[in-house]
């Protein structure tokens, strides 16, 4: 029987989210941001792309969310990887546009989180 318990999301630049990863992980529940480069109304499919890093979002079940080329948005979803082609997909379960964010002073502040979660030893947020 599957896990129905639904993670909180791990904060995590797409920097981090590669084959070896501790991240990249069937069914792992993640936060990411990045700016909107492609957005398909017919598959309910995005790409977003940080820091030369991208990623594709499934947002079939997204309501009352208008997508916009050029806008930063950041998504909390649950990781799936595609066997044929080892490629990840975040299926959103919800998401939002955050324009206007600093993504320099946000990729600090996820990284300064995660130190802190280990210090304190609340490592069930850091991986």
């Amino acid at each position: 029987m599957a896990n129905s318990q639904m993670g909180p999301g791990a904060p995590i630049t797409l920097q981090e989210l590669y084959p070896s990863s501790p991240f990249y992980k069937e069914a792992v529940s993640l936060r990411v941001t990045g700016m909107l480069r492609g957005y398909s109304v017919e598959t309910a499919i995005g790409v977003i792309e940080d820091g030369g890093k991208s990623l594709r979002i499934n947002t079939q079940n997204l309501r009352d969310v208008s997508f916009r080329v050029g806008s930063i948005y950041q998504f909390i979803g649950e990781l799936h990887i595609e066997q044929s082609y080892n490629e990840a997909i975040l299926q959103a379960r919800t998401g939002r546009n955050v324009d206007g964010i600093d993504m320099n002073l946000y990729r600090k502040t996820v990284e300064l989180l995660r130190q802190f979660l280990k210090e304190e030893g609340n490592s069930n947020m850091v991986e």
